[in-house]
């Protein structure tokens, strides 16, 4: 018994692959796949498919518990699997794949064209040769894994084409899938005595009554899946960036320096996973980048506003961020991280603000204004007791020992006096 919940990506991908395997070794007859996910990236969804079709373990797909759903990745694994099932009450389809990044700019059809298409049962054409090809690849997948199982391979092609969904019922009832059961027990009972096609033999199932052992994720699975989540993806790469600001700016605090470090690997590695639109993460490295430089220069929050603005669009372009295939930045992350940008901005602009209105306290320039007296003199040059230290001067006049004098400048190691009088 295996669960997949939420986006399928790498981690998922290891982990049924992983299951499968150890199902192999153990000689079970039968895998079942709980399914619930809107989708997921193509690459993880293939290496599922892959690992199903080469499986000596007949595999059950049951979209389960009730109100779950298999769109899009789901609904391809779901006819790759020897037998598919649904709970009452989940929904399989709109398997459309969708580009990761900005939408290609199309003009709308004309009402004429529509009404044209409509007629003669045709599908809209796609926006351009790209969406053209991944689209016709889709379908001649999917197709091939219909054919392959005996389903229904027309409504395949219209949940690719035209994103179209189906309950379970009407699933069932177009030979979409193959049994609706309301838990695992059922399906058991249900598919018991059924004939399953496998690689050069036939295999008949007797599960009826069997127990089941669920395969948890381990600990390698958990962590894949925490960091390439788009959300921790991009919280460890903020984290990293600061860190090792910080400590950049304060050199030998250590501690901001090591942890940003690991962050900003982990980041890295979790952006790896995911399908990084290369426009985005662009944007988010240049919106850092002036981040840190509004630190070290003074921009008047020029360079920490550009920095947010670049930081909250450069998140939003990062991933997938419509929902079709599960994968991308939730909105009130990218809003906090942009008002958090722009507070860091105003508190470091606020900072320097007031060290500029503060007093000088160290320096030459602070000994303007101060009162000495002349300890030696050799007309207009000699020495003075200057705030407690001995200081060569030059006075405006001829200095004498005992004079009064005041500090009205400093060049280089010498004081300019004049009379304190």
């Amino acid at each position: 018994m295996l669960r997949v919940d939420g986006a399928i990506g790498p981690a998922s991908a290891e982990y049924v692959v992983r299951a499968l395997n150890d199902a192999a070794q153990r000689a079970v007859p039968l895998v079942v796949l709980q399914l619930d996910t809107p989708g997921g990236l193509d690459t993880a969804m293939r290496d599922i498919i892959k690992a199903i079709l080469a499986s000596p373990v007949p595999v059950a797909c049951f979209v389960a518990p009730s109100g779950s759903r298999a769109a899009s990745a789901g609904t391809y694994i779901l006819y790759a699997c020897h037998i598919a099932a649904m709970a009452p009450a989940t929904t399989l389809g709109a398997a459309t794949p969708v580009a990761i990044g900005l939408p290609t700019p199309s003009s709308p059809p004309s009402p004429a064209s529509s009404a044209e298409r409509a007629a003669s049962g045709s599908s809209a054409a796609p926006a351009d040769a790209m969406t053209a090809k991944r689209i016709g690849d889709a379908v001649a997948y999917i197709r091939g894994l219909a054919l392959m199982r005996g389903r229904n391979a027309e409504w395949a092609e219209r949940a690719v084409r035209e994103a179209v969904s189906l309950p379970a019922d009407e699933a069932l009832a177009q030979h979409v899938v193959d049994v609706v059961v309301p838990d695992v027990a059922a399906l058991l009972r249900a598919i018991d005595g059924r004939q399953v096609a496998m690689p050069g033999r036939t295999v008949v199932l007797r599960v009826a009554g069997s127990a089941f052992v669920a395969i948890e994720p381990n600990w390698r699975n958990r962590v894949l899946a925490t960091i390439g989540s788009p959300d921790v993806a991009l919280l460890l790469l903020m984290v990293g960036f600061y860190g090792l600001l910080f400590e950049f700016a304060s050199p030998g605090m250590i501690a901001p320096g090591v942890i940003g470090a690991v962050c900003l690997l982990l980041g890295l590695f979790g952006l790896q996973m995911l399908p990084t639109n290369g426009v985005g993460l662009a944007l988010v490295l240049l919106g850092l980048c002036f981040l840190g430089a509004e630190v070290f220069v003074p921009s008047h929050g020029v360079l920490g506003a550009g920095g947010a603005a670049a930081l909250a669009f450069g998140a939003i372009l990062l991933f997938d961020t419509e929902g079709s295939i599960g994968i991308g930045v939730s909105r009130g992350l990218v809003a906090t991280l942009a008002a958090l940008s722009l507070l860091f901005v105003v508190c470091v602009g606020t900072m320097a603000a007031r060290a500029r209105r503060r007093r000088v306290v160290s320096g030459s320039t602070t000994l303007i204004g101060t009162a000495g007296v002349v300890l030696e003199a050799e007309g207009d040059d000699g020495w003075a007791e200057v705030a407690g230290e001995r200081w060569r001067v030059h006075g405006a006049a001829q200095l004498h020992r005992g004079d009064a004098v005041r500090v009205t400048g400093v060049r280089g190691l010498v004081l300019e006096v004049s009379n304190a009088a």
